[in-house]
């Protein structure tokens, strides 16, 4: 019996690395991801109580969307960002309506973004190798000189296993550190993994940690989660974060 084959509208997705810090043989390195709309598979997915309660539920959603045949865990973290909102547009409209905070009254509003909008955070080319996801940073304090990488969806996943690990042990709450210890490649020169986690453990800096931090946010790739909001009285609040809440692929929630 001749197979039937199903074909779904898609939709090509722009990255916000542009593909830059991909590899040459990566498919990433195309700087876009087809991906195909929303089907009634997709919505099993997304009430799959077991994939819920595991946390696994948007990871298997964006997988199940993407047609191109890239590898999912090398997607950088600000990439698959990009993907996510894409995949909201795909499957209920570009129409988001949620509720936050207003910063200046602190009272509870409702607003709706067109998150077809959103811009992208771009990189910055001159601090990159091309096809190399590998950057330098000379902490201002202490005058140690790191290199580190944007993280990607793998990197996020062998974190999280630590962490849970760690946890099992009966230790404190590392997210911070075990993060620095995945961002860090080296420390003044030296790639030994032992010596950067013993760097981040007992001499890493608060002051150069945070500016470490904050440098890396400002070179991420990655999508603007922000929109100005016009108040009853008229008022603009300027770059209100938007809130990616159960909503966010809940609508009816």
């Amino acid at each position: 019996m001749e197979q039937t084959s199903y074909k779904f509208p898609s939709e090509m997705v722009t990255l916000p690395s542009k593909g830059l810090l991909y590899p040459e043989d990566s498919l990433l390195r195309k700087g876009e991801v087809e991906m195909k709309y929303m089907t009634a598979r997709e919505e099993d997915i997304l009430t799959n109580q077991n994939l819920i309660q595991n946390g696994t539920v948007i990871d298997k959603l964006l997988q199940s969307l993407i047609i191109s045949p890239i590898n999912y865990d090398d997607l950088l973290v600000g990439d698959k960002n990009a993907i996510l909102v894409a995949s909201r547009i795909l499957g209920y409209g570009k129409d988001y309506r949620f509720n936050f905070i207003n910063p200046k009254t602190g009272k509870e509003e409702v607003a709706t973004v067109d998150l077809t909008e959103i811009d992208d955070k771009q990189l910055d080319e001159s601090k990159i190798t091309v096809g190399k996801n590998e950057f330098s940073f000379a902490l201002p304090v202490s005058k140690r000189n790191l290199t580190f990488k944007l993280l990607t969806h793998g990197d996020e996943v062998k974190m999280e296993q630590e962490l849970k690990g760690l946890e099992k042990l009966g230790g404190n709450s590392a997210f911070l550190t075990t993060r620095m210890k995945y961002t860090i490649l080296s420390v003044d020169g030296s790639y030994d993994i032992k010596t950067v986690r013993e760097f981040v453990d007992n001499e890493f800096l608060a002051i150069d940690s945070k500016s470490f931090r904050n440098y890396i946010k400002e070179i991420m790739p990655d999508v603007k989660l922000m929109f100005d909001y016009e108040g009853p009285d008229g008022k603009v609040v300027k770059e209100v974060p938007i809130p990616i809440g159960v909503t966010f692929f809940w609508p009816e929630s």
